[in-house]
């Protein structure tokens, strides 16, 4: 039986789209969303919460997204939750968390 790795999200871009291409033609995306939370503590006070989402998108839906998404722009995301690891130039082990989408929608 398989896990479930799926994460859904919905936010507004906090910087332009990052659209690239491999060196085999594939388009890849990257961006950031911004989802925003509210909650109460225990006095009462609202305290207002952003979270940062990274992430990347290939082939057409990178297209699609690099085409009519840019900064500000309200959007629905669909994927899966993935850490990549490597070592930089210096020999140390970097990773980055993010997700990957399968599935968007301008809102």
């Amino acid at each position: 039986m398989k896990d479930l790795n799926q994460c859904n999200f919905i936010g507004r871009l906090g910087q332009s789209v990052d659209l690239k291409y491999t060196a085999t033609g594939t388009a890849v995306a990257n961006i950031l969303i911004a989802c925003q939370d509210d909650y109460k503590e225990k006095a009462g006070a609202k305290i207002d919460q952003t979270n940062w989402v990274r992430v990347v998108f290939f082939g057409k839906l990178a297209e699609i997204v690099g085409q009519y998404a840019d900064k500000g722009s309200r959007i629905y995301v669909s994927g899966k939750h993935v850490t990549r690891t490597w070592d930089n130039k210096e020999g140390v082990k970097q990773y980055t968390t993010e997700i990957v989408a399968n599935e968007m929608q301008l809102l």
